[in-house]
């Protein structure tokens, strides 16, 4: 029986003949909640063990169970007792007060729309491919976890991001399954009278049908479209056919998709958020769609809507090189969008592509989404501290005149939620240490909780996650070479590979060159030596793929295929392929050492790292994304000096050696120094204090309540003082803005003055506003090194007469004579409250 027959939007059962409890079983097997809590599994278990061992897919297993047993286990009184508590359980969850309606139930924030290419929220759902996707699930499970009013917006993929096999000469073999949406955990989204809700998006001759779908995400939403609809050409079902593949072209196409169908979709459904939240540039045209809404329902132009709807928009980048920003060629921007510009917003193609440009008139120059974005937004940030630096210096073009410390970008760290990533030990460790509900409290960090923990609880726990890896590892290394055409004896040698008392090493991400996979491989005699120690044994279990294009990544995977083949380190080095969230999990519940050796500064955050903490894992790391502002020796170890190198050859050689130095000397040591007791004492102090210290800081849920606090909150009350009485605000702030942009290059600085007393110096400097009001501009003293900026007051003309009453106006400012005059530069900026600049208004004087 179809799906779509059964269950109705909400999952519940419109079929009459449907056993008795399906509705129920529906209920939990539709909430993606049990992702992340594992309390239902035992359910799947019973229903088909073998099945829930291979999917981990509750609906797949309700799809596929045979009907007589379905009927037999839900006649079975404790079985459908247990279905009862656990669905009474669920519906009591939604009722409890969460922290956001606690904290922030008067803020006036009702709902946060959160656009993203890809999403990772389980191996039953596969629309994603890597960090881009984890940071977005891990989000919304916190955002539910929170009570923060999220809905999440993407694209049902009909073959996700490829799958990886290993061939026999060691190469990256790319395959593209089918997403049968049947076996999805999801459902068709519905209008009222049962209709399968659908949209158009008109492109140049023709139209291309949306199909809209619902994931629930415990009491988030997550909405997906595709093409993959019957009235589309065939080539137009395939817009939506893989994340990441094709070229430019279908690039851009599924970025409207994504952008104006995303938008299109909230607005159908009665839900336009008061925050857009734009996670990368590829949504970058809900922006355009939001204005387009906006100026129908008002009859605003585009330059007011635009003023009023981007206070309500945020710009997340995790781009930490420009070549990473999306481009489209001049020519494909008109082909697509000149039509929908001129209609839907009153632009011509020149001022759309204007939006995306860094010189708006050089007809050469591509459209750049990124800097869509930040037109568009009212706020953007980075996602960890270094790449909010690096973020100001790749946007500075954008911002001519002003210090890369004012570039209008800040910095919200990436975190991973928490209870996705913890083992079924690491969960009652924790639970024991400080209580179920930890990681829903916003002030609980459990840092003196686990420093309580005893050390052979600790180290036990330690070895019970490495033991349950390496049993993993052999099982999926055993499939994977049987699967792959390899000899009886090598698949017979994957059961026995690892040993459970080694000192374990992960690294698990994509394959790139910048991320230096092969770092180790610089000196393969010397890995062989520390692989193969005697007293001191290293153990190392590799996974990643690289992108089907990147030849350099995948000759990389290649390399380490070949290594591993050496009779030498037999049993001591695997390459687990088809790194995906399952992999993922069972290798950070129980590596020992974390590596992560990017080229800084080109890792944004990294979050792989930040998921071994609440098992006990240690990470070993560059001084990049999220580990420069983690990192203290108690915690970790460091690689490089905190300095960038490029991709200097001669530098990666130096931290290889580094890297070698670090394990062979430090890492190893420490880990085999075992006292009368058998414990090897700092190893366990390093455990503790990583977890104490580390794992609630780099949780999802301090991300989102930062999000939340400093940039939704914020967004919404903006953007609802923008858009009332018809945009009354919103239309003053464009007027505004039109007056800058019409006097500002006439603005100048006449005279300046510098007094200097015993202990200050007082400056006095002309300024000429052409026409401008004083209250529209801030006249400031700047000085590098802080930065300082004062304030300059508007004084009295020297010869007594009013300020103002001749053409130009006077300012001063006294400031402590601790530094040389020469240090301070007196500038005009835009001033207005309530708009952000330079975000909005990037105009800048400098007194020369």
């Amino acid at each position: 029986m179809k799906r779509e027959e059964k269950l109705n939007r909400s999952g519940r059962t419109n079929d009459p003949d449907a056993t008795e409890g399906f509705d129920l079983l529906a209920e939990l097997a539709l909430d993606l909640r049990w992702s992340w809590s594992h309390s239902t599994d035992e359910i799947w278990q019973q229903l088909d063990p073998a099945l829930w061992e291979l999917t981990r897919n509750p609906w797949v297993i309700l799809q596929s169970v045979a009907r007589a047993r379905l009927d037999d286990i839900l006649r079975d009184p404790v079985f459908r007792h247990q279905l009862d508590e656990f669905v009474k359980i669920k519906r009591e969850q939604s009722r409890h007060a969460t922290w956001f309606e606690r904290q922030h139930g008067t803020s006036g924030l009702k709902s946060v729309a959160y656009f993203s290419m890809e999403f990772m929220l389980s191996e039953a759902l596969p629309i994603y491919s890597g960090g881009l996707g984890n940071v977005a699930g891990d989000q919304l499970k916190a955002a539910s976890d929170l009570g923060v009013p999220v809905v999440g917006v993407g694209l049902l993929y009909q073959q996700g991001y490829f799958r990886q096999i290993i061939g026999k000469n060691g190469e990256q073999q790319a395959w593209y399954p089918y997403n049968d949406p049947s076996q999805l955990p999801i459902t068709p989204l519905r209008k009222p009278d049962g209709q399968w809700l659908r949209l158009e998006i008109e492109l140049p001759g023709y139209s291309v049908w949306l199909r809209a779908w619902q994931a629930q995400v415990g009491s988030v939403r997550l909405l997906l479209l595709d093409t993959n609809d019957a009235a589309n050409f065939p080539a137009h079902r395939g817009i939506t056919s893989e994340l990441y593949g094709g070229g430019s072209e279908l690039r851009l196409k599924q970025e409207m998709v994504l952008g104006i169908g995303g938008w299109r979709l909230l607005r159908e459904l009665g839900m336009p958020p008061q925050v857009c939240h734009l996670n990368e540039g590829h949504a970058a045209f809900a922006i355009l769609e939001r204005a387009a809404d906006f100026m129908a329902e008002t009859g605003q132009p585009f330059h007011i809507a635009l003023a009023v709807t981007r206070a309500g928009n945020l710009f997340t980048t995790h781009t930490a090189v420009a070549a990473g920003f999306d481009r489209f060629s001049p020519d494909l921007i008109y082909y697509y969008l000149a039509g929908y510009a001129q209609k839907r917003l009153g632009l011509s193609g020149d001022e759309l592509l204007a939006l995306g440009r860094l010189n708006g008139s050089n007809p050469a120059e591509p459209f750049n989404m990124a800097y869509l974005a930040l037109r568009g937004c009212g706020a953007a940030n980075g996602v960890s501290r270094l790449h909010g630096e690096v973020s100001r210096e790749l946007f500075s073009p954008l911002y001519p005149r002003w210090p890369q410390l004012e570039i209008p970008v800040g910095h919200v760290t990436n975190g991973v939620h928490v209870p996705s990533w913890d083992s079924e030990a690491a969960d009652g460790l924790w639970t024991k240490a400080c209580g179920k509900d930890r990681w829903r409290k916003a002030d609980q960090t459990c840092e003196p909780d686990v420093r309580h923990i005893d050390d052979e609880e600790l180290w036990n726990f330690r070895n019970e996650g490495r033991r349950a890896l390496i049993d993993y590892a052999r099982r999926r290394l055993t499939l994977q070479r049987a699967t792959s055409g390899a000899s009886s004896d090598e698949v017979e040698a994957a059961r026995t590979v690892l040993e459970p008392g080694v000192l374990t090493l992960g690294f698990a991400r994509r394959f790139a060159t910048y991320k230096r996979p092969n770092l180790l491989l610089f000196d393969p005699e010397r890995l062989i030596r520390l692989l193969t120690d005697s007293r001191c044994p290293v153990q190392l279990i590799i996974a990643g793929k690289a992108h089907p294009a990147d030849a350099g990544g995948q000759a990389l995977i290649k390399e380490w295929t070949g290594f591993i083949r050496r009779p030498e380190v037999q049993g001591r080095v695997i390459f687990l392929s088809d790194y995906d969230m399952s992999l993922t999990e069972h290798l950070v519940q129980g590596v020992d050492v974390w590596l992560n050796t990017p080229r800084r500064p080109w890792e944004a955050s990294g979050t792989s790292g930040m998921k071994v903490l609440v098992n006990g894992g240690i990470n070993l790391s560059e001084l990049d994304g999220w580990w420069a502002e983690a990192y203290r020796p108690e915690v970790g170890w460091a690689l490089g000096d905190g300095r960038e190198h490029g991709d200097d050859p001669a530098w990666d050689r130096a931290e290889a050696e580094q890297l070698f130095d670090l394990l062979e000397s430090q890492v190893a040591p420490e880990f085999y120094d075992r006292d009368s007791a058998g414990l090897p004492r700092a190893w366990i102090g390093r455990v503790r204090e990583s977890m104490a210290t580390l794992t609630a800081q780099f949780s999802a849920n301090r991300t989102v309540r930062e999000y939340t606090e400093h940039y939704y909150i914020p967004a919404a009350r903006k953007y609802n003082e923008r858009a009332a009485a018809k945009a009354e605000v919103g239309g003053q702030i464009a007027e505004w803005l039109s007056k800058l942009k019409d006097r500002w290059s006439l603005v100048r600085f006449g005279t300046l003055e510098i007094d200097t007393r015993t202990d200050a110096y007082r400056f006095m400097t002309e300024v000429f506003l052409n026409g401008l009001n004083p209250d529209e501009v801030r006249v400031e003293l700047y000085a590098e090194g802080g930065p300082n900026r004062d304030k300059m007051r508007q004084e009295m003309k020297p010869d007594g007469d009013g300020a103002g009453h001749g053409e130009g106006h006077w300012y001063t400012a006294i400031v402590p004579a601790n530094r040389p005059a020469d240090d301070y530069t007196p500038r005009i900026i835009p001033h207005r409250p309530g708009v952000a600049v330079p975000l909005e208004a990037n105009y800048i004087i400098w007194q020369r």
